[in-house]
């Protein structure tokens, strides 16, 4: 046995935390080894028990359940790791996808791998790769934004780095603040760009409505229910656009603090960021990453 798998071995002894995707709607959009993964662990930890109940009673799974969401406390999590270094096997699923996709559970796999637990990925079902599909929108290149900031110069950042993107843009949206967040895109992109509003997908009500953000506006007037994921076509004219701002970036130290904020804001990653600004900045690569981690640090610290 080489020394790999020895250390394999070892490892699994000690547990597994297994990342479990489920489905975001249609209880069948789930694959065999997720179900195999679940009917198999020691404990199965979810950000909702009742929904995990009902998704394992449809696939006839009876394994414990334990409540792992955003609010649990420190000690939850210790309690998790240390089960899992005892020897238990733990499925981690979320309410609906694919689980740290703008959902928690990050702190529980750092804490894992912090201790040299084996952590696996168990992929499928997840909202942004469906409305991907279903869009009718260029996606050859998209970023992925979670949910906006909800008010603020955080929001204003995020929205205009939608309107610069070269490609398209995935976000998800609470139903109650669709209209405005519409309203907000439209005084932004203005008509030309297009916009799809996937909602409920997967579901018995599963509506895409693609058109400008002035259409969609009329088309929502009434409001709208459930699960939203909105897809933004890119910007084919940001090549032009971004010239002056760009010159203005290398010029100015302000301005290029400002340009990370706003690409952080925008759900872009400090490596993310060297790699688009790299050419506009001025700045070597390192120096470059170190001014962008000590803006992120900053903005996390506020």
């Amino acid at each position: 046995m080489t020394r790999e798998r020895e250390a394999a071995t070892d490892l699994r002894s000690a547990g597994l935390l297994s990342i479990v995707a489920t489905p975001i709607g249609n209880l069948e959009d789930i694959t065999l080894r997720a179900l195999r993964t679940l009917r198999e662990a020691d404990v199965i930890l979810a950000e909702d028990t009742r929904r995990t109940r009902i998704l394992c009673t449809h696939h006839g799974i009876s394994r414990p359940l334990r409540a792992l969401h955003a609010h649990s406390s420190p000690a939850a999590i210790e309690r998790a790791v240390q089960d899992i270094a005892s020897g238990q096997r733990m499925a981690l699923v979320t309410d609906a996808g694919t689980p740290l996709v703008s959902d928690p559970g990050a702190e529980l796999v750092s804490a894992a791998r912090e201790r040299g637990l084996l952590v696996e990925a168990v992929p499928g079902p997840s909202a942004v790769t469906a409305a991907l599909t279903v869009a009718a929108i260029s996606c050859d290149t998209f970023r992925f934004l979670g949910f906006l900031p909800r008010s603020g110069r955080r929001r204003r950042d995020a929205l205009e780095a939608i309107r610069r993107e070269r490609g398209a843009s995935v976000f998800f949206e609470a139903p109650q603040r669709l209209l405005a967040t519409l309203e907000e895109l439209a005084d932004v992109l203005g008509s030309e760009r297009a916009l799809s509003v996937c909602r409920e997908l997967t579901k018995l009500h599963e509506e895409v409505v693609r058109g400008g953000a002035t259409e969609l506006l009329q088309h929502f007037a009434e409001g709208a229910r459930g699960e939203i994921t909105i897809v933004v076509s890119g910007n084919p004219d940001e090549n032009d656009r971004a010239a002056p701002e760009d010159a203005a970036t290398a010029s100015d130290p302000a301005a290029l603090d400002e340009r990370i904020r706003a690409e952080l804001d925008a759900g872009r990653s400090v490596r993310d960021i060297v790699q688009v600004l790299g050419t506009v900045s001025g700045l070597p690569r390192k120096a470059l990453y170190a001014r962008a981690q000590a803006c992120k640090t900053a903005r996390d610290t506020e």
